[in-house]
C-alpha cells in the first residue's frame, strides 16, 4: 500500500510539475478593492490545494488518533477481563461445610 500512496504523490507532483512550466504566468487576484496581490499561476494552484488538503489531512490524523486509543481502552480491558477470569474459582470441595448456614429470609423473624 506505501507503493500506491507514493506513486499517486510523484504523479500528483510531475503533473504539477508540468502545470507550472506551461502556465508560468502573472496574475492578479483582488482581496480587497485597495490591496491587490500580483503572483504567478502555479503559486496560486499549490496555495489553494494546501488550503483544501491541510484541514481534511488533520481531520483524518484525529480520527486516527481517536480509533487508536479507543482500540488500546477496549484491548486493556479485554486483557483485563482476561486475567480475572483466569484465577482460579473455588470449588466445592474447598468449602466448609459449616460456613454454609442459610440466610435469614427478608420477612421471616421467626430465627434467632
Amino acid at each position: 500500500m506505501q507503493i500506491v500512496r507514493t506513486i499517486v504523490w510523484v504523479l500528483i507532483l510531475v503533473g504539477l510539475l508540468a502545470f507550472s512550466l506551461a502556465n508560468w504566468n502573472p496574475v492578479e487576484v483582488k482581496i480587497w478593492e485597495n490591496l491587490i496581490l500580483e503572483t504567478k499561476v502555479p503559486a496560486l494552484v499549490i496555495v489553494s490545494f494546501l488550503l483544501g488538503l491541510i484541514p481534511m489531512w488533520l481531520v483524518h490524523r484525529g480520527a486516527k488518533w481517536r480509533m487508536s486509543r479507543r482500540i488500546s481502552a477496549l484491548e486493556s480491558a479485554a486483557q483485563a477481563r482476561a486475567v480475572s477470569e483466569s484465577s482460579p474459582a473455588v470449588t466445592a470441595a474447598e468449602v466448609d461445610p459449616g460456613d454454609l448456614t442459610p440466610a435469614p429470609a427478608d420477612g421471616d423473624s421467626t430465627q434467632p
